[in-house]
């Protein structure tokens, strides 16, 4: 059986945090990504790296691996291969919106195009087994002639693909590939910067996480920027939402000064009401 150690992959130790693992993750997939890294043998190494935490970041399947670890010590990898496909131990990861972030902060090729490099063009594509049946599906990503790209569809079709589906939804618990929800918020900036445009610092405060924003020259308020990918994480291997962000443009400071004044003077002559 062949030895890795998902641990040692990340170089976190077996006790670390999920914090400490994401953190891990984040600095490696940066330091290994293709974008940047134009050895060969970064390609491999990343694609370990993506195992590795997809495994560790996952409470039930990182308690099943630490099992094996203290039965079956250096052939605990192995083992564990044996009981999770590719598909099982990808599905409900974070890695492709963790990809999206360093692909927004530093201009990197999306996930998406990062993944067929990695898996080829049908990296999607899986097996499933369980006792008494198996098969093989996948889901296509691409875009199909006289169709536009758009949500990852489970190519199963006609009225076998239906009972297909059924069956593995009711009998094993198989998640359709479905797109996680969108998120918004709403970002304010000066009527200068507006005109300008230009790369800002921006917080969605309710996950605390900080991005980069290419505010387009000229935006008006109102308007809304997307954030490809970072909405809520898709069920069953589907992509992420997105993130809208509203633009709010503040008024000059001579307008804000003015229509103080006008307030107070309407508060106080008792015009305003």
């Amino acid at each position: 059986m062949e030895q890795k150690d998902y641990y040692t992959i990340l170089g976190v130790e077996k006790n670390g945090s999920s914090k400490r693992v994401k953190e891990a993750y984040r600095k490696l997939a940066l330091q290994y990504h293709p974008d940047r890294n134009p050895d060969p043998s970064a390609s491999s190494k990343m694609k370990d790296i993506n195992e590795a935490y997809a495994v560790l970041s996952d409470p039930r399947k990182r308690k099943e691996y630490d099992l094996m670890l203290e039965q079956f010590g250096g052939s605990a990898y192995g083992r564990f291969r044996q009981n999770y496909s590719e598909q099982d131990i990808f599905r409900g990861s974070d890695i492709g919106q963790v990809f999206e972030e360093i692909s927004r902060i530093f201009g990197f090729r999306s996930s998406e195009k990062v993944f067929q490099d990695f898996y080829g063009p049908g990296y999607r594509t899986f097996e499933f087994r369980r006792p008494g049946f198996s098969g093989k599906a996948f889901v296509y990503s691409g875009r199909r002639a006289g169709r536009a790209s758009g949500n990852p569809q489970f190519q199963l079709g006609g009225p076998l693909g239906k009972l297909l589906k059924h069956a593995l939804k009711k009998q094993w618990g198989f998640e359709f590939p479905e797109k996680g929800k969108d998120r918004t918020d709403t970002i304010a900036i000066p009527p200068d910067f507006a005109m300008n445009g230009g790369r800002i610092q921006y917080v969605y405060r309710p996950e605390s996480r900080e991005f980069i924003v290419n505010v387009p020259r000229g935006i008006r308020d109102g308007q809304r920027i997307r954030l490809r990918g970072m909405g809520e994480q898709g069920k069953g291997g589907g992509e992420p939402g997105d993130l809208y962000i509203t633009v709010k443009v503040r008024k000059p400071l001579k307008e804000t000064v003015r229509d103080g004044l006008k307030n107070l003077v309407s508060l106080v002559t008792g015009k305003g009401k």
